[in-house]
């Protein structure tokens, strides 16, 4: 029988177990020694802070110290970290410097980045089996508060308000304004994006910042549609008006001049502002000559009868809403005869023509009187104004005629030069003096026409050339003369004037066949006095006594007395004025 030795590694027991330990110790030790001079090896191919082949953008920065990296880096740093930031904000490309946005790459940290990050065997030992390559991320400086500010510069050169697409009228001409979209920058995401993409690389696209748009309402399709339409045919050439047999023209530069164009709705609307076209001298002038008050007919007197001297016409009148319904639709027209159009005007027809003289009853003279007055330039052309006012009137049964309404204030406006007037007792300079005149002769027309009084005032002392107590005056706002027609038929009042005499007829259907006046006595006679006055309103004044006096006015139907009225006045003295 053959024995194996005790010392076999297979044999078992404790001999065997103590065996098995001590080829394991071995082994571990082995592999202790082997991974040791691997990680001495790892460490001296390491080198001191930073692993060779470590690079940052391309910058080799292997087996350099930390302090050593940060200088490579900050002197060989690439352009995109310190050049500008290409950026796109709208339709529009601009750069943002980094550095003004607080964007910067930390060169120390960076270092401190691509430093080794652990000592330990495992990694030492598995960076001699590696490739050995590491690219490092550059670490990047951001201050908000910079970035902020440069974003916020940039928008206040970029962004912009929506401007609408428009049409306006100059000159005669459509001017036309092309709209374009509004932007405005969101700031805090383009300081985002900004912090996001820094650093680039070369050769990538600008940063899209991030805007928000407005669109106009009124777009280019639409401006062309209006211009066409009507802005171009608008103000092409002038527009003919007609009205009767009368024509006038508006040029162009004027309808321009009251064009508007309103948008609605992302539409163009064109507005004619009719009122202040028919105010524009370049109308209104023109429209005189179509348009005006009815003409009454001139009558006159012929053998005691009343004869047409002249015949009425009637009067037209365009309102401006009638004036821009006849302009409006000629605006979308071209060429002369399209341009053409009638205005509506209103006809009103003259009370008096020879056709309706008969019917109204106006067949002969009721009345006439003339007054005479010493010449003087502003009696000239204030009895002349106011006998132009009141020719032609004429007074329709039961209405009331008025000297003050019928000729108007006494003012330069409306015609009249300063005169001699009586105020306060004396002779002064006012406007419209020698109206009384006027005055005079009126009522004494009326007076023997044998129509009622209304109102009526002498003057407050007696002047020579009027008949005594057969007299008036008018003040405006305080004295006018007025009667009522009460003879049954229209009055027509001819009245008419030279440089020394007024005369006053009314023509009409007599009531009575004579109207005759009877002056009574003069009584209660009262001496003048003297007295001095100043002020350059002041007038020399002779004196003459006051007096009393009664008037009748007679009404005789063939021949017999039928009524009579007696009208007394009083005249205060007027006294000898000398101006000092």
């Amino acid at each position: 029988m053959l024995l194996r030795s005790t010392t076999d590694d297979t044999a078992e027991g404790p001999a065997g177990h103590r065996g098995h330990i001590r080829k394991t110790a071995i082994a571990t030790g082995a592999v202790a020694i082997v991974v040791g001079g691997l990680y001495v090896a790892g460490l001296v191919a390491t080198g001191d802070d930073i692993s060779t082949g470590t690079r940052v953008e391309g910058i080799d920065i292997g087996g350099l110290s930390r302090a050593e990296a940060a200088d490579r880096l900050a002197s060989a740093a690439p352009a995109a970290w310190k050049g500008p930031i290409p950026v796109t904000i709208g339709d529009e490309t601009t750069t943002i410097d980094p550095a003004s946005a607080g964007l910067t790459v930390d060169a120390r940290a960076t270092a401190e980045r691509a430093a080794d990050p652990s000592r330990d065997p495992f990694t030492v030992i598995g960076r001699l089996f590696s490739s050995g390559d590491r690219d490092i991320e550059p670490v990047v400086s951001f201050d908000g508060t910079r970035a902020q500010a440069a974003v916020t510069a940039a928008a206040k050169e970029h962004d912009r308000q929506v401007l609408e697409g428009a049409v306006a009228f100059k000159d005669g001409r459509a001017v036309v304004t092309q709209p374009h979209d509004g932007q405005k920058l969101d700031t805090d995401k383009a300081v985002e994006m900004l912090r996001a993409a820094y650093p680039a690389a070369d050769g990538v696209a600008p940063v899209a910042l991030p805007v928000s748009v407005t669109r106009p309402h009124v777009q280019g399709a639409e401006l062309s549609r209006f211009v066409t339409e009507f802005a171009k045919p608008a103000v092409s050439g002038p527009v003919t008006l007609t009205a009767g047999d009368k024509r006038f023209q508006i040029p162009a530069a004027t309808l321009a001049d009251h064009l508007t164009v309103k948008a609605d709705g992302g539409r163009l609307t064109p507005s004619l502002d009719a009122q202040a076209l028919m105010r524009d001298p370049a109308v209104s002038r023109p429209l005189d000559t179509v348009t005006g008050e009815p003409v009454e007919a001139r009558l006159g007197v012929r053998d005691g009868k009343v004869v047409v001297e002249q015949d009425g016409r009637p009067g037209r009148t365009v309102s401006a809403e009638a004036l821009g319904r006849a302009v409006e639709p000629l605006l979308t027209k071209e060429g002369a005869t399209a341009r053409t159009g009638a205005v509506a005007a209103t006809v009103t027809p003259p009370k008096l023509t020879a056709q309706t003289l008969a019917r109204l009853g106006i067949t002969e003279q009721m009345s006439t009187f003339t007054v005479n007055f010493p010449t003087a330039p502003y009696r000239t052309t204030n009895i002349g104004r106011a006998v132009e006012l009141i020719n032609g009137s004429v007074v329709q049964p039961g209405e009331v005629w008025s000297f003050n309404r019928t000729v108007g204030e006494r003012t330069e406006a409306n015609g009249f030069v300063d005169g001699t007037m009586i105020m306060d007792g004396q002779y002064r300079k006012a406007p419209g003096g020698g109206v009384s005149a006027v005055a005079t002769t009126v009522y004494n027309a009326l007076f023997f026409a044998g129509v009622e009084p209304l109102e009526h005032g002498a003057h407050s002392f007696y002047i020579e050339r009027y008949p005594a107590g057969r007299e008036a005056t008018v003040a405006w706002g305080t004295l006018d003369l007025k009667f009522r027609n009460d003879s049954g038929k229209p009055i027509y009042i001819k009245a008419s004037s030279t440089d020394s005499s007024v005369t006053v007829s009314f023509l009409g259907t007599k009531k009575y066949d004579s109207v005759t006046a009877v002056a009574g006595p003069r009584t209660n006679t009262t001496p003048p006095k003297e007295r001095k006055d100043t002020g350059e309103t002041c007038e020399v004044q002779e004196p003459l006594e006051g007096f009393d006096i009664k008037v009748d006015r007679v009404f005789a139907n063939h021949g017999v007395e039928v009524n009579r009225e007696t009208f007394g006045t009083h005249y205060t003295p007027r006294d000898r004025v000398v101006c000092d």
